[in-house]
């Protein structure tokens, strides 16, 4: 199982980005995947995720509205869509994979990692 995430860059607040995560080795129709990510001084959170059983999706508060998750199973790749950007997005972001999450967006259920992009909203 390997991830790959992208698209990460400096922005200015108010502007949108489209971070993309190419998967491999594994069937990413029936994998959960997430999100997540990691602000200096502050611990990894999850931003979005999507589980394939019942079709659950999770975005963090500060998010929604703004970010959506989607997924490309023939692409096998995932992608977050980011809007309206602000400067307390500034994070480094990590997408995640799992066969079974056993709950929705917690950081603990993920086994699969990509390597991390980062984003930077200047105000």
């Amino acid at each position: 199982v390997q991830l790959q995430a992208s698209g990460g860059g400096l922005v200015q607040a108010g502007e949108s980005l489209r971070l993309s995560c190419a998967t491999s080795g594994f069937t990413l129709d029936y994998y959960d995947i997430g999100w997540f990510r990691q602000a200096p001084g502050k611990e990894r959170e999850g931003v979005s995720c999507s589980r394939v059983i019942g079709e659950s999706t999770y975005y963090a508060d500060s998010v929604k509205g703004r970010f959506t998750i989607s997924r490309d199973n023939a692409k096998k790749t995932v992608y977050l869509q980011m809007n309206s950007l602000k400067p307390e997005d500034t994070a480094v972001y990590y997408c995640a994979a799992d066969r079974f999450t056993r709950r929705l967006c917690f950081e603990a259920d993920f086994g699969s990692w990509g390597q991390g992009t980062l984003v930077t909203v200047s105000s």
